[in-house]
């Protein structure tokens, strides 16, 4: 019999009647054992020792989480503001970072407790037209996450093969590769688990030798790291920072990536050991992407801050800064950071087809072959990045500012996963003892805000320096912006609309609002 401390939907799924037809982030073949070491517990419902051994075998799904604080995206976000802002938002970098660590370790509690993921979930929590939306919503940012990836590792190829490999030739490769190296899963998620830190490996010593040949100053690193400051030319760039650090779709995938270790989401012991380990592997992955981060912001804060052109550096263009700067000795500084930018682009690009996978089974419910979904997820996101590729291959500068928009885009869609993420950890039947605590749900909550608050700043420094002028285009773009805000109100007013005490208090008004009628002088009037 399962713990009854245990959420109940968890319970549900262990009893051998649960549905059969439901499709489930992994097979039961599929899961990594865990139950065949020794916990090294010292009695019945007593927390298990600490083993090395068993963290071992948690290792895995944090660092495939990770790699989204890598991607390209977040790789031109850090060169950009080290070339503009210096040193000075290291410390908001590493803010972003602690914030990001608290939201992904709040899917991984979802996903160990619960035994689902936020997609399963929001499908079946939310009414259909909401989970339809939010399942839209999502798709868009994984799309718009799929696009910075690819071009990231287009632009990788374009640089390695000297100009020979043109930008949409270097988009079909990596969606080949993509597709190639997801069919590791085949073998194990262990094996694909591998290859991930493999490529984590090749970026962490690819940016590590930038940094080393760079020599950024140590005393300007702790300095921007411990004292909070932001330069007033730089206030876009540290909105920005927040803005894409932590990304939606990440979410999601971290939530059904605990899944893939076998757990009994019925037993609150096994949960909480789950959980303890899979808190120390993510927060060491988000360290070790924290500092990769740090080494490329420094190192273009120290070679461009303050020189002309540092507004003009951007993701196409970095390396031949870099060349420019660091290569006269014939150091092939370039091909490092494209091997390194290569690495971040085909590893993030696989995590998005991935997320793109559990996206589609947990909100639509889909019992198809998984090959047939890598293909639907890969090449919903290849055609549109195909014709940017083919659009934007000879101008760096509007490629760069694609990428900003597209930097916006994923924090605009930011709160259609953290919302339902603090609304399904702080309700007790779902998370059952594992709902969320009160400084937790605080501080989490001060996250959500944060982050509406950024996208509604990002959408008018944007609107303000846009060329739009047509009054109905802007007039349309304002009554989006309306139904935006108004679905964000719903998604969080929906909680209190769902529970027993609002239902009470609406019971006891309409209750009070009859008394009041039948005692009022008119419906005394009709009586007689």
């Amino acid at each position: 019999m399962g713990d009854e401390s245990a959420p109940l939907l968890s319970q549900f799924r262990a009893r051998d009647d649960a549905p059969a037809a439901e499709e489930r982030a992994y097979e039961k073949s599929e899961l990594v054992r865990v139950g065949d070491v020794d916990p090294g517990g010292q009695g019945d419902g007593e927390q298990p020792n600490f083993s090395w051994r068993k963290l071992w075998i948690f290792m895995g799904p944090g660092f495939l989480m990770s790699i989204a604080y890598l991607d390209p995206g977040n790789i031109e976000s850090d060169l950009q503001v080290g070339a503009q802002a210096g040193y000075y938002l290291l410390w908001l970098l590493l803010l972003a970072t602690a914030m990001g660590l608290l939201i992904q370790l709040l899917a991984a509690r979802l996903g160990v407790a619960t035994g689902s993921h936020l997609a399963e979930l929001c499908r079946e929590e939310y009414p259909s037209s909401t989970k339809i939306v939010l399942w839209i919503m999502t798709e868009v940012a994984i799309i718009g996450a799929d696009i910075q990836e690819v071009i990231g590792s287009a632009i990788a190829f374009k640089i390695l093969s000297r100009g020979y490999i043109h930008l949409w030739a270097g988009v079909l490769m990596t969606g080949i590769y993509g597709f190639l190296f997801l069919f590791l899963e085949n073998f194990g998620v262990r094996k694909l688990e591998a290859l991930f830190a493999v490529l984590i490996l090749i970026m962490g010593l690819s940016f590590a030798g930038v940094f080393a040949e760079a020599q950024p100053s140590s005393n300007a690193i702790i300095s921007g790291l411990v004292i909070p400051r932001v330069p007033a030319n730089a206030i876009d760039k540290a909105v920005g920072i927040v803005g894409c650090v932590i990304m939606p779709h990440n979410i999601f995938l971290h939530s059904a990536l605990v899944q893939s270790r076998a757990i009994d989401t019925s037993n609150k012991v096994h949960v909480r050991d789950a959980l303890r380990y899979y808190s120390i592997e993510s927060t060491i992955a988000i360290v070790l992407s924290f500092l990769i981060n740090v080494f490329i912001m420094s190192v273009f804060a120290k070679s461009f801050y303050g020189k002309p052109g540092a507004q003009h550096i951007g993701l196409a263009n970095a390396g031949e800064y870099l060349q420019h700067a660091y290569g006269g000795s014939n150091f092939p500084i370039k091909y490092i950071w494209a091997a390194g930018l290569l690495a971040a682009g085909q590893s993030s690009t696989m995590t998005s087809t991935y997320t793109g996978q559990f996206v589609m089974a947990g909100f639509l419910n889909l019992r198809i072959r998984k090959w047939i979904r890598v293909m639907v997820t890969r090449s919903v996101a290849i055609v549109p990045t195909i014709i940017v590729a083919l659009a934007f291959d000879s101008s760096d500068n509007e490629l760069d500012q694609l990428n900003e928009w597209l930097n916006v885009l994923q924090s605009i869609q930011l709160p259609f996963a953290l919302i339902p993420l603090l609304t399904f950890v702080d309700n007790e039947r779902i998370m059952g003892s594992f709902r969320i605590g009160g400084l937790l749900k605080a501080a989490a909550g001060l996250i959500a805000l944060l982050v509406v608050v950024i996208n509604f700043y990002l959408l008018a420094v944007f609107l303000l320096h846009s060329a739009i002028r047509s009054i109905l285009i802007l007039l349309l773009v304002g009554i989006l912006v309306c139904l935006y805000a108004a679905f964000i109100v719903y998604l969080v007013a929906l909680p209190f609309m769902n529970s027993r005490s609002w239902a009470a208090l609406s019971s006891s008004f309409h209750k009070n609002r009859r008394k009041v009628q039948d005692s009022s002088p008119d419906s005394e009037a009709t009586d007689a």
